[in-house]
């Protein structure tokens, strides 16, 4: 709460030059809606087994013409986040963006090896295999 100091009407009040406090209430605090959605299981559990990176490639071997609006609700992560995943997926050579009129169509490079030295003997292929 703050205070705020205002100065005594001289009529109200014998004293001269003294204050009287008065409180102001403080703002209601406003919450930010969460990005994640109800179907994403880390508004429930707050982690998972897999990277946002392999969300997004699940969810796009299912559909690859959605736009990342849509991609974002189903992986729980905000648009930005979606961008710089298909960013950094597109650059590593794992996913080719296609323009089709006004949309994009994503295409996966399924044959292209895992990065982390524990999975590089797996496919993306088989991280897709996952979410089905």
């Amino acid at each position: 709460m703050f205070r705020v100091f205002q100065p005594l009407d001289t009529y109200n009040c014998g004293s001269v030059g003294a204050a009287r406090v008065a409180t102001i209430p403080p703002m209601p605090r406003t919450t930010r809606a969460a990005p994640r959605t109800a179907r994403s299981p880390q508004a429930t559990t707050g982690w998972t087994f897999l990277s946002n990176h392999a969300h997004v490639l699940i969810v796009l071997a299912r559909e690859p013409d959605l736009r990342m609006r849509e991609i974002a609700a189903r992986v729980g992560i905000t648009e930005r986040a979606v961008q710089r995943i298909i960013g950094e997926l597109s650059e590593s050579g794992y996913l080719e963006t296609l323009r089709e009129g006004r949309r994009n169509r994503y295409r996966i490079h399924s044959d292209r090896m895992l990065r982390h030295p524990i999975e590089a003997h797996r496919k993306v292929l088989d991280l897709i295999r996952l979410g089905q």
